[in-house]
């Protein structure tokens, strides 16, 4: 593992649902609720092997290590200062033995590892096509935001090569792409098993969508019960506060600078 982050550009924060600390970037990109929906809707086999496909700082191989006590995970990063802050965090938290950070783009994944290599792969990848919506003025969020070198499909295809056709693929997405996303899947031969919308409140449009995939099978759609993020008094709904560990008056969350 390289260097230490550089003193005062990231912030230390505390994830007390799953015991975690988590550097990230003061100004840059920062995880939000999304990777922590994502994870709560996957499933993995006790010992199976899951992959995240654009890890960020590691949000989502670090809560799955939690929850998933004796499986193995692997976080795919293709920024370098992002990738960085991914192994830092990992081994921050004492799980170096079952989480690897790989710094590669989804494009060169074929070169690393077997087809059929994981049980699980999860993704909540870029949504906005390049050249579409606001520019970041924060380092990196661009690039997590916007598809730059790997698109929405190459995202999938990558999908499909890596899991098992015993495993599944979860991907979390904007909503408003759901059908290129359902018809990327069809093209691909992959079967849409769950679909969950997240909305913001009872009454306010889905903001994001979680959808099950799997290959070489087939299956009827299942619909979840939606997913509300916060009541009509705008606190958290018992479903959130229960992932963020919101139990007490101070909340789940704690941030330090470093």
């Amino acid at each position: 593992m390289s260097g230490a982050p550089e003193e005062g550009a990231e912030t230390l924060d505390e994830l007390r649902a799953y015991d975690l600390k988590i550097l990230q970037q003061r100004d840059g990109y920062r995880f939000s609720l999304d990777p922590l929906l994502l994870c709560a809707f996957s499933c993995l086999a006790e010992g199976g092997r899951g992959i995240d496909l654009g890890t960020g700082s590691g949000i989502i191989p670090l809560v799955l290590a939690r929850r998933c006590p004796v499986s193995t995970f692997v976080g795919v990063e293709f920024q370098e200062r992002m990738a960085h802050l991914a192994e830092w965090n990992v081994h921050l938290n004492g799980l170096a033995d079952r989480i690897a950070i790989l710094r590669e783009d989804v494009l060169g994944l074929r070169r690393r590892f077997p087809v059929s290599s994981f049980d699980l792969v999860l993704s909540n990848p870029p949504y906005r096509r390049r050249g579409t919506g606001k520019i970041s003025p924060r380092a990196g969020r661009d690039d997590a935001r916007h598809e730059s070198t790997a698109t929405l499909a190459d995202f999938l295809e990558s999908a499909k090569y890596l899991v098992k056709p015993t495993g599944r693929i979860c991907f979390i997405y904007h909503p408003a792409r759901l059908p290129e996303l359902m018809a990327h899947a069809a093209s691909l031969k992959l079967a849409c098993l769950r679909l969950r919308l997240v909305h913001g409140t009872r009454t306010a449009p889905a903001r994001m969508a979680m959808v099950e995939f799997a290959k070489g099978r087939r299956g009827d759609l299942e619909v979840l019960p939606p997913l509300v993020v916060r009541n009509d008094d705008y606190a958290y709904s018992a479903e959130v506060a229960e992932l963020l560990g919101e139990y007490g008056p101070e909340g789940g969350y704690s941030t330090s600078e470093q």
